[in-house]
């Protein structure tokens, strides 16, 4: 988190967070809804500035599940349409990128949902493998005596779970598959954080 925005939670420690101005897509973009109404859906207008794009990713943060952006001493909460993190194949090497620009140190386990899509909990929090690195990642996975995850998926197995990893360089770790409606509760977060109740509402983020 930025110095300057440290300093200005100490000094305005209670400016009234802000809720339904800020979505994350399945893609890993920003999104500001003008209306405030993203916690009722609607897809928003994308964040094209890259300064401001930047600024945010690098003072993205969560408490108890609930993921925010800090705008100087405010929190603006965000509404997550697929997880927390969207993930990517890193530029180089077979490791893992966040959709902030964050190298992930390590998989505790991994997720796939009946829709198809991978998560994983990593290090840094729980992320969704964006839709276009998942064939070349699940075409990557291995089991850990070496076969090929996709093969492996093909056959029944009684929902048990098998170790798996993503690379050579990366320990094995626990495949599972879920319900897409089970995968926030199970990975520990809040996908439209609300306000609580009786909150005053908040026309817009300072």
């Amino acid at each position: 988190m930025d110095q300057a925005v440290i300093d200005a939670i100490a000094r305005w420690p209670d400016v009234p967070a802000v809720y339904g101005w800020l979505s994350l897509d399945g893609r890993g973009r920003w999104r500001l809804h003008p209306d405030g109404a993203a916690t009722r859906g609607g897809p928003g207008e994308p964040i094209a500035n890259t300064q401001i794009l930047a600024f945010i990713d690098r003072n993205y943060a969560q408490e108890d599940g609930r993921w925010y952006f800090q705008n100087g001493p405010q929190r603006v909460y965000v509404r997550l349409d697929a997880a927390p993190y969207v993930l990517r194949r890193a530029p180089r090497g077979d490791g893992l990128q966040t959709h902030t620009g964050l190298d992930v140190a390590g998989v505790d386990a991994w997720w796939l949902d009946d829709g198809g899509r991978l998560y994983a909990a990593t290090d840094l929090g729980p992320g969704m493998v964006e839709d276009r690195d998942l064939m070349p990642l699940l075409e990557a996975l291995r089991t850990d005596d070496g076969r090929p995850v996709l093969e492996v998926l093909e056959r029944p197995r009684g929902g048990a779970a098998m170790r798996v990893a993503a690379g050579p360089g990366w320990p094995a770790a626990p495949l599972h598959e879920i319900a897409r409606t089970e995968v926030a509760a199970r990975l520990r977060f809040f996908p439209n954080p609300l306000p609580p109740a009786g909150a005053l509402p908040v026309e817009s983020p300072s």
